[in-house]
């Protein structure tokens, strides 16, 4: 059996980042720990481009947008959904979900989301330099695998 084994070297890969500007604190705190993981794996910093939208339900079109340029490797989706009083909180997780998923299907390009939906701020915060990471890793990730599979 031929295995394809995980690869997270980044070295000359270039990669996208959407982030949203809505619930900054945590947007910064993913874009921070997201930038420091890629660097970690290599990715030279002129590789790595920032895009930044008002929020969630702007991202996947910004990513769709970054996926057909051709000029990217992978996409990162940074930000926050943390939950309200009103059903706003679900369709905005929801939607913007299913933007992520959808660019990366309709295009080919792997897309990491790493749009936090939490109940509070304070789960948002514990979360995002864990998970602003691991969005950098599964970028890498999915590029090389990708590629092993050509």
């Amino acid at each position: 059996m031929k295995e394809l084994e995980k690869n997270l070297n980044g070295t000359g890969l270039r990669i996208g980042i959407v982030l949203s500007r809505f619930n900054s604190e945590v947007g910064e705190g993913l874009l921070g720990a997201c930038r420091a993981q890629l660097l970690q794996q290599k990715v030279s910093e002129g590789d790595i481009t920032l895009a930044s939208v008002p929020g969630a339900l702007e991202i996947p079109l910004v990513l769709q947008r970054m996926a057909q340029s051709g000029k990217f490797d992978a996409l990162i989706a940074l930000g926050a959904v943390i939950r309200g009083d009103t059903y706003h909180f679900e369709v905005v997780a929801n939607e913007s979900a299913r933007g992520v998923s959808e660019v990366q299907l309709h295009t080919g390009v792997p897309v990491a989301n790493a749009i936090l939906t939490t109940d509070t701020d304070a789960q948002a915060i514990e979360r995002m330099h864990i998970k602003g990471g691991e969005a950098a890793l599964v970028a890498i990730e999915m590029v090389n695998l990708l590629r092993g599979l050509a």
